[in-house]
């Protein structure tokens, strides 16, 4: 195994950060194109496709993280017949997925509406949107497989041209169908299809070494019983942490909501640089997984303990930069998403939680990566579940006794337990690999 070097380090992080970087702007621009129909329907059409798309593709998400540890660790091994066989089984299980959700599309959506009712023209709208973007559903879960591949084997750069490609070809066809061919919101669905499946075709070239000398035709070896056992446990675990801290921001929300319009609406301001916080340390957590991956496979626990070190170094140093940036531009940033003079005064009042969450949640976020990379599943689930129950003790205690900064707070109380609890079960990551 190849020493692990802190410019490895940036070899791996950095195309995931300037990948991360794209994403936004595709929202922007979906969002911008539409709203030069002048109507407030069209707009709100797409947003709410994208988001129902995005809960149902959430949960297969579990692919990404789960091909990611066991891939990294076989590429560990150096063993190629099985960094293939991965591969094919995570493919097979997108595929499955999305067309799962093709043939489930009319319940599915109807559940969506009964959840979340729009308008009648926003709903119609809607509809003729995800009618066309369900189609696309195969290949963005079995995007996943591919991403987490990439990423196992440090061809991060190539999960960059794969990210630059889909996004910016999605962009350009935003305006060539909805601004020049006037096709409206559908114009935007078939934009993203197309950007999708083309985006697949992509990622399966940029995979070709999990192809070569066929043993991803080796199917006594891709539905080897044992092996198959193993993905699906880790997945299991992967997809039960998701869901469980998904639940946790959730509550979040909605705790946020009972302190008023104006809080609500703060809150949802200062959430988007925590999903900036997530987008810029993304990287060092992602080069965790692969390192911490690779060193397990070669059972060279010293290599865990130093990519594990290493990667952490930068993540800190990542999260200090991030803490300082929202501290001092974040007024500024603040304005720039709302212009209501309330919610701007509430966002700044609640801004000193958000300088500190990169700071107290980046050990929470290597952890992540560490775990993943050591394929410890069900210790990461686990530790999610102890500190859930940490954090709901928090929200019984503190929003009670000093209201949305309790709220606030108690997300902190989250992510200190959540480094915590993985810290007291880090030993777990070396000895795998002794």
């Amino acid at each position: 195994m190849d020493e692990i070097t802190h410019r490895r380090v940036l070899r791996i992080a950095l195309p995931i950060v300037l990948s991360n970087a794209t994403v936004p702007l595709l929202g922007a621009v979906d969002t911008g194109v539409v709203g030069q129909m002048g109507e407030a329907a069209p707009i709100g059409a797409v947003g709410v496709g994208a988001v129902v798309l995005a809960a149902l593709y959430w949960i297969f998400g579990f692919l990404r993280m789960g091909t990611s540890g066991l891939v990294a660790q076989a590429h560990g091994a150096q063993d190629p017949a099985e960094t293939g066989a991965i591969l094919m089984r995570a493919l097979m299980i997108g595929l499955m997925g999305g067309f799962a959700f093709m043939v489930l599309q009319v319940p599915l959506f109807h559940a969506a509406f009964l959840l979340a009712p729009a308008s009648e023209e926003v709903e119609r709208l809607t509809r003729a949107y995800l009618a066309i973007r369900i189609w696309g559903a195969p290949a963005t879960i079995a995007l996943y497989a591919v991403t987490g591949w990439l990423i196992a084997v440090e061809r991060t750069r190539s999960v960059l041209v794969l990210q630059l490609w889909m996004n910016g070809l999605n962009i350009g066809l935003d305006f060539l169908f909805v601004l020049g061919f006037g096709w409206g919101v559908e114009g935007v669905a078939v934009a993203t299809l197309i950007a999708e499946w083309t985006g697949l075709g992509l990622g399966l070239w940029l995979c070709r070494g999990a192809f070569a000398g066929g043993q991803w035709r080796d199917w006594a070896r891709v539905f080897d019983r044992v092996r198959v056992a193993r993905m699906m446990q880790v997945n299991g675990d992967i997809m039960v942490r998701s869901v469980v801290l998904q639940g946790a921001f959730t509550t979040f929300v909605f705790l946020g909501a009972g302190f008023g319009d104006v809080t609500l609406a703060a809150n949802q301001v200062l959430l988007q640089f925590l999903e900036i916080t997530a987008y810029g340390l993304d990287g060092f957590a992602f080069a965790a997984e692969t390192l911490v991956g690779q060193a397990v496979g070669a059972r060279r626990a010293s290599h865990v303990r130093r990519a594990a070190v290493v990667t952490s170094q930068w993540g800190i140093g990542g999260a200090l930069a991030l803490g300082a940036g929202f501290w001092l531009a974040g007024p500024w940033l603040i304005d720039l998403m709302t212009t209501e003079p309330e919610v701007r005064l509430a966002a700044r009042s609640f801004l000193p939680w958000i300088a500190l969450a990169p700071v107290i949640g980046i050990a929470s976020w290597m952890f992540d990566g560490i775990f993943i990379g050591a394929t410890l599943s069900r210790e990461m689930r686990n530790a999610m579940l102890v500190s859930v129950a940490i954090y709901g003790v928090a929200l019984a205690v503190l929003p009670g006794a000093f209201g949305n900064h309790g709220l606030w707070a108690a997300l902190m109380v989250l992510n200190v337990a959540r480094g915590a609890t993985m810290a007291l079960r880090y030993p777990r990551a070396e000895q795998v690999a002794a």
